[in-house]
């Protein structure tokens, strides 16, 4: 079974990354006028700073200028960030997760040696991965034990000529667009759209300065999404035919980094809400005693604990999951998607304690000076940012039953 001991070196992570918070996120994040003001845009001097403290570069690996965290230790950067703010944690997550999937896995050694240099020396190169199209069917749910789609909907298209790749089309609700320096986007390569067989779809870096490339920023002040998004358009974008990936295998595979960082920033929410309630229930006298002595309080202190408690070790267990593969092979872990089960349970669960943190403070739990209204709401986007718990308890359900459900290209080829 996997280990709960971590390392020195886990350890030491843990607490810079938490000193961090308590003396440079929080005064800034949770200002009472910024509260008051619903104000969500992103302290760019605070994700410097983050930066110079290898929180960007985190996943990538020593090698190529990072430190190479594995997957738990990720997981533990991101609540402890999230813990601070959310919306730091999910910029520095995606990031630091595309990080290691570009630079390590999936880029050439040319494409490595034109643009690791640029991301290592700059603290504000933010990574994006823009593959949503506007019309993207996931949105309405998966198909629960049919088959997946023939064909994947890229609409977004690139055609070359003369050495260099023309894009045109939009990718929608791309995480990090308003910041990023550099794009890997999913084109469909022309002159074969027609006939739109699977293996037409490649990926290729677009630097954000390129030509043709605009980017819409999703609104900050009534959003729901941690971190920053927005929507990219390529019109007559041109960039060097040198710039398309090989293989996108590794930016598929991060997917479930994806979902282990959210899983954790949740949890970082969840923490953030029942610590603010404890120190208030210490603090807060009523009929002569601290509320914390009252059993009503008391007693929803202790769910709030036993429900984080339980989310954290849902997440660890996915985690190191990831980090040992070889744990389902030999049938020391159960052969389920512990990814998606955490990611699920950790949402509702977080969702049920910063409601109950938020009544601790009785009326004040609403003031919108105090975070306690903050806390609710990155909790409710956590429940039901993308596609929400549904679908993805759809994914668990299907392989409770043991379907295998198929890539397109083996669709089509059994038709």
């Amino acid at each position: 079974m996997y280990n709960l001991h971590l390392t020195p070196e886990q350890l030491t992570i843990r607490d810079t990354v938490r000193d961090f918070v308590t003396h440079e996120i929080k005064p800034v994040v949770l200002k009472p006028e910024r509260l008051e003001a619903l104000d969500r845009r992103l302290p760019l001097p605070i994700l410097d700073k983050a930066s110079r403290l290898g929180l960007r570069t985190l996943d990538l690996s020593e090698q190529h200028g990072g430190a190479g965290a594995d997957h738990l230790t990720a997981c533990i950067v991101a609540e402890e960030l999230a813990a601070g703010d959310p919306d730091i944690a999910a910029v520095l997550g995606e990031t630091s997760r595309l990080a290691h999937a570009l630079f390590d896995q999936a880029m050439s050694g040319e494409q490595r040696g034109r643009f690791l240099p640029q991301f290592l020396g700059d603290d504000r190169y933010h990574l994006a991965l823009a593959e949503q199209e506007p019309d993207h069917d996931g949105a309405l749910g998966i198909d629960y034990h049919r088959p997946a789609a023939l064909e994947p909907n890229v609409q977004t298209t690139a055609v070359r000529r003369q050495g260099d790749v023309i894009i045109n089309g939009r990718k929608a609700s791309v995480a990090n667009a308003p910041i990023a320096k550099l794009f890997a986007v999913t084109v469909r390569m022309e002159p074969h759209a027609a006939a739109r067989a699977p293996d037409d779809v490649s990926t290729i870096l677009v630097p954000h300065d390129a030509p043709g490339v605009v980017v819409r920023a999703h609104d900050e002040a009534d959003r729901w999404f941690h971190g920053a998004c927005g929507d990219v358009t390529f019109a007559d974008c041109r960039v060097a035919a040198h710039n398309l990936i090989a293989g996108d295998g590794a930016l598929r595979r991060s997917r479930e980094s994806a979902a282990l960082l959210r899983a954790a920033i949740n949890l970082g929410i969840g923490r953030a809400a029942y610590e603010a309630a404890l120190d208030y229930a210490q603090l807060r006298v009523q009929g002569g005693r601290r509320i914390v002595e009252h059993q009503a309080i008391g007693v929803k202190l202790a769910e709030i604990a036993i429900r984080l408690t339980v989310a954290r070790s849902a997440g660890w267990q996915a985690a190191w999951a990831s980090d040992h593969p070889a744990a389902r092979a030999d049938r020391s872990l159960a052969d389920l998607p512990l990814t998606t089960i955490a990611l699920v349970f950790t949402a509702e669960a977080v969702h049920r304690a910063a409601k109950d943190a938020a009544e601790c403070f009785g009326a004040m739990g609403v003031m919108r000076d105090l975070p306690l209204q903050k806390y609710v709401r990155d909790a409710l986007i956590c429940l039901h940012a993308a596609h929400g718990t549904s679908d993805a308890k759809l994914n668990i359900a299907e392989a409770l039953a043991g379907y295998q459900r198929r890539p397109a290209a083996s669709v089509r080829a059994a038709e």
